[in-house]
C-alpha cells in the first residue's frame, strides 16, 4: 500500500450519441441528450464484461530518460489555465507526464450545451526550463492529471483547491489548509490478497463551469484488472472544501478486500510515539482514525508508526461515518515552519444511503521517513455483489481545518505514552489520555467521574485514574496496562461515565507485539 505521495491511463470515448449533442435540443436551449454518470457506467460495465488489457506506456524516450529534478522543472503555465480567458470562477491546470508519471490520461470537457471535447496535450501550455526536449515530435501525449483552482482564500487569487493525479488519488484543502491526506477511488486487497492492486483513473470528463459556478463537476473512469468503475465528483470549495461523490462499480472477478472510500495518510511520529532525536515534537498528516458506527458508538484509535505491518478493523451493522482526521492544529505540537503538519486538514466521509454492514479497516504500515503514506483507512462492505452486477455507492467527502467532525458528547484531545516519576514493571505500559466536550464542561470539578476500561485476553489492566485536569478544564485518564506475551498485541477500550451516563466516545488502542 506504501506510496510516495502520488502514483496514471488512458480509454476512449464509448458512446455516439454525444456527436448527436449540439443537434439534439429542448425548447429552451437545454440538451435532450446530456452526459451523466450513466455514460460512463455503460463504458465501465463493458470494460468488466471483456479480459483485462493492461495499458502499455507509451512515453517518449527522453521523457522516460527525466530525472526527479528534471521533471520537478517542467511547469505548466498559469496563463495558459483552461477557462483563464472566458473569465470563470474555476480554472484548469495540467500535470506532464514524465519520470514516475508514464500512464497517459484522456480529459474531455464537457460543455455548456453537453457536448463532450477531448483537450489535446499542447506544449506551448508547458515551461520546459533547462530541460533539453522534443515536444514538437511527441504528438497527443497526453496528460499525468490536473488540478482546479477556484479563489478560496481571496477573490484576488485562484487557490489549488482539488488535485487528481495518479492512479486513483485526488486531494482538496478548504480555506487555510495545506495538501495532506489523499483520497483514493477504490483499493483492492489492501490486505488479504496477493498483493494490492492499485485501480486507476483513465479517463475524466470535466463539466464547463458557467459564470458564478460555486461548484465543479468531475467524471472519471476507473480501470483495473479486478474491477471497473463510473465515478462522479461534484467539488464545492469553502472552509470545509466538500465533495459529493457517486460511484458504480463493477468487479470481474473475486477480491479479498474491496476497500470503499479510502483515505490514505503518513504518520511517522507523535505523542503517544515520541522521537528520540528529531527537534520536532510531531510529525503526521492525520493523528487518529475516528468512527461513528449505526448503533450509535463514537470510536477514536490514535494512529501508530508499528515496526511491522499492523492491520486492525471495527466491524458494525451499518456506518454513520469515518475518517483520518488531524486533531491536533497547534503549531506548537509540530514547530515545522515549511510543513505546517497544523495545517493539514481532516478528511470525514459521511455515507448517502445505508451501506449495510460491513468493517472500517485500517492498515498500518512502517515508515523510516516523513515522505511516504504508511497508514490507509476504508469501507469493507460485508457482501460484494457478483462479477458484472453492479455496486452503486455514494458518499460525502468534506476536508476540514479548524472546525471539524466530532462526537456529539466528549472526544479524545491526546494520548500520550510514557512512564512518569515512578518506574514501570517489565511489559508494562503508561498512557495517558486527556477528554474535553460539552458532557464534561457541565460537570462539577469534583464530580465522580469513572473511566470504564477493558482489554483482551492478553492485556492486564493494572491502574486506572480519572481527574479533572485544573491547568485547562479537561478530564484526564491514566492507565497502565501489562502485556502478558510481548509477542502478541494488546487491545484496549475505555471511556468515561459518570453513573450510568456515557461521556464521551470510545478510546480505542491496540499495543502492537514487539
Amino acid at each position: 500500500m506504501r506510496i510516495t505521495r502520488y502514483h496514471g491511463t488512458e480509454s476512449i470515448f464509448p458512446v455516439l450519441r454525444y456527436l448527436l449533442v449540439g443537434a439534439l435540443l429542448f425548447a429552451g436551449g437545454r440538451p435532450a441528450l446530456a452526459f451523466d454518470l450513466d455514460d460512463v457506467a455503460a463504458k465501465a460495465k463493458q470494460l468488466a464484461s471483456q479480459p483485462y488489457q493492461a495499458r502499455t506506456s507509451s512515453l517518449p524516450p527522453d521523457l522516460k530518460a527525466l530525472s526527479y529534478d528534471q521533471y520537478r522543472d517542467i511547469r505548466f503555465k498559469p496563463e495558459q489555465a483552461q477557462w483563464r480567458r472566458d473569465k470563470l470562477p474555476f480554472e484548469l491546470m495540467f500535470f506532464h507526464l514524465g519520470k514516475f508519471q508514464t500512464q497517459r490520461l484522456q480529459i474531455n470537457e464537457i460543455d455548456e450545451q453537453g457536448a463532450v471535447r477531448h483537450l489535446p496535450f499542447d506544449r506551448a501550455d508547458f515551461d520546459y526550463g533547462k530541460n533539453k526536449l522534443s515536444p514538437e515530435n511527441w504528438g497527443d501525449v497526453g496528460y499525468a492529471g490536473f488540478r482546479a483552482h477556484y479563489p478560496l482564500n481571496t477573490a484576488a487569487y485562484k487557490d489549488e483547491v482539488v488535485v487528481f493525479l495518479g492512479a486513483s488519488y485526488f486531494r482538496a484543502v478548504g480555506a487555510g489548509q495545506h495538501y495532506g491526506l489523499s483520497a483514493r477511488g477504490l483499493a483492492i486487497d489492501t490486505v488479504g490478497g496477493k498483493g494490492e492492486e492499485f485501480p486507476r483513473f483513465s479517463e475524466f470528463w470535466i463539466e464547463k463551469p458557467k459564470p458564478g459556478a460555486t461548484t465543479l463537476v468531475v467524471y472519471a473512469l476507473l480501470e483495473s484488472p479486478r474491477a471497473a468503475g463510473a465515478y462522479r465528483f461534484e467539488v464545492m470549495p469553502g472552509n470545509d472544501t466538500v465533495i459529493d461523490v457517486q460511484s458504480q462499480l463493477y468487479l470481474r472477478g473475486q477480491v479479498a478486500t474491496l476497500g470503499i472510500a479510502p483515505l490514505t495518510t503518513m504518520y511517522m511520529f507523535g505523542e503517544n510515539q515520541p522521537h528520540r532525536t528529531d527537534f520536532r515534537p510531531e510529525v503526521h498528516d492525520s493523528d487518529g482514525l475516528m468512527v461513528a458506527t449505526g448503533e450509535g458508538e463514537w470510536l477514536w484509535r490514535p494512529l501508530i508508526n508499528p515496526k511491522h505491518t499492523l492491520t486492525t478493523s471495527f466491524s458494525m451493522k451499518s456506518l454513520r461515518g469515518f475518517g483520518l482526521m488531524q486533531r491536533d492544529r497547534s503549531f506548537a505540537s509540530y514547530e515545522d515552519v515549511e510543513a505546517r503538519y497544523d495545517q493539514r486538514p481532516s478528511a470525514w466521509i459521511t455515507p448517502r444511503g445505508d451501506w449495510g454492514p460491513g468493517r472500517v479497516e485500517l492498515v498500518q504500515l512502517n515508515t523510516p521517513d516523513e515522505t511516504h503514506d504508511n497508514i490507509v483507512a476504508y469501507w469493507v462492505p460485508e457482501k460484494l455483489p457478483a462479477p458484472g452486477q453492479p455496486l452503486s455507492l455514494a458518499y460525502q467527502l468534506r476536508w476540514q481545518g479548524e472546525v471539524q467532525q466530532r462526537p456529539p458528547a466528549a472526544w479524545v484531545t491526546q494520548t500520550r505514552a510514557g512512564r512518569g516519576f515512578d518506574a514501570l514493571a517489565p511489559n508494562e505500559h503508561q498512557y495517558i489520555v486527556d477528554f474535553a466536550g460539552p458532557s464534561l464542561d457541565a460537570l462539577a470539578p469534583d464530580a465522580a467521574v469513572k473511566a470504564v476500561v477493558s482489554a483482551n485476553a492478553n492485556g492486564q489492566i493494572v491502574e486506572r485514574n480519572v481527574y479533572r485536569n485544573a491547568a485547562n478544564g479537561t478530564w484526564r485518564m491514566s492507565l497502565r496496562v501489562k502485556q502478558r506475551r510481548v509477542a502478541q498485541p494488546v487491545e484496549l477500550r475505555a471511556f468515561l461515565q459518570h453513573g450510568k451516563d456515557t461521556l464521551s466516545e470510545t478510546w480505542t488502542y491496540v499495543i502492537p507485539p514487539k
